[in-house]
């Protein structure tokens, strides 16, 4: 299967699908939730920025659909540009799909051998081989820290550099080996998984701009509709709860303030945190650190 969505039925429940009810899917990926959404009996407008994705679903999920290619940033705009202002909900499912790990050739596994690649959009320049090879070992170090909470960053940084001044790191599997001779042994995980969590990040700006990403959608959604947000880590759910709290919150003014001089006012309330049940985490273990948090339009 191209991706497993995960909670996809607790998201459907969460979104209270309506009957031609129009929905965005952020990241379609294989197609999983806008699948299940359009079952419900609402229409999809879905966008992803990698071809593969969208050519896939077109060839396999069927119902009244609109693919967009581009990335979530730009929804409000992308969605204008079809004469569309609102919607009756949305999801976003954060991070890397089960197909771009399982395909060697996107270069984003530390478990199968690949060109060191790691680009959701085919299309753009920056690659996991031009951070690697051209990152300095402070840049290295701190987006391996920051990005993937490693708190072995330098020592790996200093391994790469001192690896790539004998030739080009090109592999997958070359650097996931780098890697793990370069840090202490680890009982849990593959000890190159925050690394390369942390290029992949870099190379996608996953995290650049993700929270005004998620009010912009929040905007579009009309009273009484949901955002059903999926996170696979720290980093990507901080920014969500952060997002969600703005939305819930009336004056944001400095305490020391004796009176509300912001005027900002909460247009939305959190309405549901879960974590996957420990059967869909046994059949899917990519859902173990998966954060599903909805949000409801006042």
């Amino acid at each position: 299967m191209y991706h497993v969505p995960i909670l996809a039925q607790s998201i459907i429940d969460a979104l209270n699908v309506k009957k031609d009810g129009l929905y965005l899917d952020c990241t379609l990926g294989g197609g999983g939730h806008s699948r299940a959404i359009l079952e419900a009996g609402g229409k999809v407008v879905a966008i992803d920025r990698d071809d593969d994705a969208i050519e896939y679903c077109r060839a396999t999920v069927s119902g009244d659909i609109t693919y967009i290619k581009g990335q979530y940033e730009n929804a409000a705009s992308l969605l204008s540009e079809r004469g569309i202002t609102e919607v009756d909900g949305a999801v976003m499912d954060l991070g890397v799909s089960s197909h771009q790990l399982d395909e060697a050739s996107r270069g984003f596994s530390y478990m199968h051998d690949g060109a060191l690649d790691m680009r959701m959009d085919r299309s753009q320049t920056l690659t996991a081989y031009d951070v690697v090879n051209g990152y300095s070992l402070e840049e290295l170090t701190d987006i391996i820290r920051r990005f993937g909470e490693e708190s072995f960053a330098h020592r790996i940084a200093s391994a790469i550099v001192k690896r790539r001044e004998v030739k080009p790191i090109e592999r997958t599997v070359e650097l996931a080996e780098l890697i793990r001779s370069s840090v202490p042994y680890r009982k849990s995980g593959h000890p190159a998984k925050k690394t390369f969590q942390a290029i992949r990040i870099e190379v996608n700006g996953e995290l650049k701009g993700l929270f005004d990403a998620i009010k912009s959608i929040f905007s579009l959604i009309k009273s009484g509709g949901r955002l059903c947000i999926l996170s696979f880590h720290s980093l990507e759910d901080r920014i969500v709860k952060a997002a969600f709290s703005d939305f819930a919150t009336d004056c944001i003014c400095p305490k020391r303030l004796p009176v509300c001089v912001c005027n900002h006012r909460a247009i939305g309330k959190t309405v549901l945190k879960l974590k996957p049940s420990q059967q869909e985490q046994q059949q899917n273990p990519r859902s173990t650190s998966a954060t599903l948090r909805v949000s409801e339009k006042l």
